[in-house]
C-alpha cells in the first residue's frame, strides 16, 4: 500500500516536472523573440545620440532653414532691383507717376526680312507698340512673349514658334524711326519652309509695374523664298 502512494506522489512531481520544464522553454523562446524589440524601443542595445550630437543636429536644421531664408530675400532683392531698373527708363517727369497702360498693339509693318542681303528672308521682326490712356505709344518695362502661328495647318502643328524678351533685353530695343516701339528681331523658325497662306504673330505684353497683361495678334502675308 505504501509502495502504491509512494509511485503515485514520484508519477505527479514527474508530471509537474514536466509541465514547467514545458512552460520554461516556451517562456524562453517567447523571450528570444520579443525581448530585441522591447530593448530597441527603449533605446537600449541600440546606438544614442549624446547631447552634443542632438544639439549639433538641431544646429544643422537651423542652418539649413536660415538658408533657404536667405536664397528668399536674395529672389526679392533681385526683383525689387529689377523693378527699379524698369523705372528708369521712364523719363524723370513720369517717374513719379508713371504711365498707365491700356492696350498693346502690333505694327502692320511686323514680318519676315531679309536682313543681309542674301535672297532669304530669314528675320522675323515684330514691331511692339504699347498704348497709354490717351491712345499713345509709350516705353514700358515688361515681359514679352511672342508667338508665330499658322492657323491653317491641316496637321494641327500650328505654333510654328515661341520667344520671351524679358524686361532688361526689352529696353534696349526701344525703335522710332519707320514706326515708334519696341523692335524684336528674331531668327526664322525652321518650321517655316515655304508657305502659300498667311501666318498670325501673337503678342502677350506683361506690364512689370501692375503685372497686368496685354494681348494682340496680327496676321502677316508670308513672304518667304
Amino acid at each position: 500500500m505504501e509502495t502504491r502512494k509512494a509511485g503515485r506522489k514520484e508519477g505527479k512531481r514527474n508530471r509537474t516536472s514536466h509541465w514547467r520544464k514545458f512552460l520554461l522553454s516556451h517562456l524562453l523562446v517567447f523571450l528570444s523573440a520579443t525581448l530585441p524589440l522591447l530593448l530597441a524601443g527603449c533605446g537600449i542595445g541600440a546606438e544614442r545620440k549624446t547631447p552634443e550630437e542632438l544639439k549639433a543636429e538641431k544646429l544643422q536644421q537651423e542652418k539649413a532653414a536660415l538658408t533657404g531664408n536667405v536664397e528668399q530675400y536674395q529672389v526679392e532683392i533681385k526683383q525689387l532691383q529689377a523693378q527699379i531698373q524698369a523705372l528708369s527708363i521712364l523719363p524723370k517727369d513720369q517717374q513719379a507717376n508713371p504711365y498707365e497702360l491700356m492696350a498693346v498693339r502690333i505694327a502692320k509693318i511686323s514680318n519676315f526680312f531679309d536682313k543681309d542681303s542674301d535672297g532669304v528672308q530669314e528675320k522675323l521682326v515684330v514691331y511692339v507698340q504699347p498704348i497709354d490712356a490717351e491712345g499713345d505709344v509709350v516705353k514700358a518695362a515688361g515681359t514679352v512673349s511672342v508667338q508665330l502661328w499658322n492657323l491653317n495647318n491641316p496637321n494641327g502643328e500650328a505654333l510654328l514658334g515661341q520667344w520671351k524678351v524679358e524686361p532688361a533685353e526689352l529696353r534696349k530695343l526701344w525703335f522710332n524711326s519707320l514706326t515708334t516701339g519696341y523692335r524684336l528681331t528674331f531668327d526664322r523658325p525652321e518650321a517655316v519652309k515655304v508657305f502659300s497662306e498667311p501666318l498670325t504673330i501673337k503678342v502677350t505684353f506683361t506690364d512689370y509695374l501692375t503685372g497686368e497683361s496685354f494681348r494682340a495678334q496680327q496676321v502677316i502675308t508670308s513672304k518667304l523664298d
